[in-house]
């Protein structure tokens, strides 16, 4: 009973501990690949604002990618402060090491000292010769000189294990000199990056002035953008419950045709079952419970498990720079706009790329602008903003397929949804 309840007692405190302990430190490597993928998109948010820089008038695009490059900023801050962490966490395991050398080094010359200081006490010959005849055996003669070659040998080995901790000591201390020298350099990074995230929060605030002077133009560009939005979510909406519409009576076709083919067929000249018979279960016409999804074919099943899996490492439908996030976001105080996608500012004319396999559900026209909308199983994904298309309803996709090209504004609306109308943020399914 006991030995059971000290067992309990310390697999509590085991899973405690095991609770209690912190989440892993990212490595060097891991936090350097991360700068160096903010530092490639803070590239990439430069060089479309250059692009609306050409247009001379401030607008909430060049806003939102103004909004963007001091997030990233701030998140390459975090990241040079996650890497002085993980510096200064280096630097106290090498002071640790470097103290324990130290104690060792004392000990070991202490040990060493104490034997230079026997040997002197007895170095003449007459001592050592007088140690091994003062033996009471010649065998007791003999192990009294194998133990002073090993006394010698002790001594020798002492002094080499001083030599070999002073060198280790030495490398440990210039070591830390490299490592202090490398948090310096990234001090100087950080307070580099605080300098210019000050002068990139001016900016904003210059831009956010120059839209407030035209706010009333800006609530009609949203508003126009709203209706925009509005329009495509209702034709996305009516796609969707047509596509839900067709596979539910492809449903109710494929039951009726496995019913019939399980009811057994009575063969001629048989008797009919007696009233008290029981009837196979087979036999009964009994209704189904409803799927969570009309999307049951094997093609569809398998379709939607691969979209899934595949959360988080799909291609981006065209190289540019998200503009507009997904979400609702205030642009400036009173003018916000509730994204149902990523509006991703590229080149005009550039090629849309389908982000998964899948079938040309419809193809829209929004104003003068056009729309492809993929469904991958349950799923679907909608390319807005098109100038041509390239696909035909009906169509069976294959990833990175071209789907058409972004329209002369330059901006591709990608919106992600499934069968109950819920929408997506598509970045956390698109590769970083």
């Amino acid at each position: 009973m006991l030995k059971h309840l000290v067992a309990g007692i310390l697999l509590v405190t085991a899973l405690g501990r095991l609770e209690a302990q912190p989440p892993p430190v990212q490595s060097r490597a891991d936090l350097e690949k991360e700068r160096a993928a903010i530092q490639k998109e803070i590239e990439e948010v430069r060089q479309s604002l250059d692009e609306t820089h050409k247009n001379k008038r401030e607008t909430l695009g060049q806003l939102a990618l103004l909004q963007r490059r001091l997030h990233l900023r701030e998140s390459a801050i975090r990241n040079i402060n996650a890497q002085i962490d993980v510096i200064q966490g280096d630097m106290n395991e090498s002071w640790r090491e470097i103290l324990k050398l130290r104690a060792e080094l004392d000990t070991l010359r202490v040990q060493y000292a104490q034997s230079i200081v026997f040997a002197y006490k007895n170095r003449s010959s007459y001592d050592f010769l007088n140690f091994i005849f003062s033996a009471s055996s010649f065998n007791d003669a003999l192990s009294r000189v194998e133990y002073l070659k090993s006394y010698r040998a002790y001594r020798e080995e002492r002094a080499e294990d001083i030599r070999n901790t002073q060198q280790l000591l030495q490398g440990k201390i210039d070591g830390l000199k490299v490592t202090r020298a490398e948090k310096d350099d990234v001090l100087k990074k950080q307070s580099r990056e605080r300098a210019i995230l000050e002068d990139e929060k001016k900016e904003k605030d210059v831009v956010v002035h120059q839209l407030q002077s035209h706010e009333k133009e800006l609530r009609r560009e949203m508003a126009a953008k709203q209706k925009q939005d509005q329009k495509l979510e209702a034709a996305i909406s009516a796609a969707v419950r047509r596509a839900i519409r067709e596979a539910s009576r492809k449903n109710v076709e494929a039951n009726k045709a496995a019913a019939a083919a399980e009811k057994p067929a009575i063969a001629k000249g048989s008797q009919p079952a007696e009233a008290n018979e029981p009837v196979a279960p087979a036999t009964l016409n009994t209704v189904k419970a409803p799927a969570k999804t009309v999307f049951t074919s094997d093609e569809d099943v398998h379709l939607s498990g691969d979209f899934l899996k595949n959360k988080g490492q799909m291609p981006w439908p065209v190289s540019g720079t998200v503009s507009m996030a997904f979400g609702l976001h205030e642009y400036i105080p009173g003018v916000k706009h509730f994204n149902i996608g990523v509006t991703i500012d590229t080149r005009p004319g550039s090629a849309v790329k389908a982000v998964f396999e899948g079938v040309v559900e419809n193809i829209m026209y929004i104003g003068d602008v056009s729309a492809v909308m993929i469904r991958h199983g349950k799923y679907f994904t909608t390319y807005s903003n098109l100038s041509t298309v390239s696909v035909t309803k009906g169509e069976k996709i294959h990833i990175s397929q071209i789907v058409g090209q972004v329209a002369e504004a330059g901006q591709l609306d990608f919106i992600l949804s499934d069968e109950k109308g819920n929408n997506f943020d598509p970045e956390r399914w698109l590769k970083r």
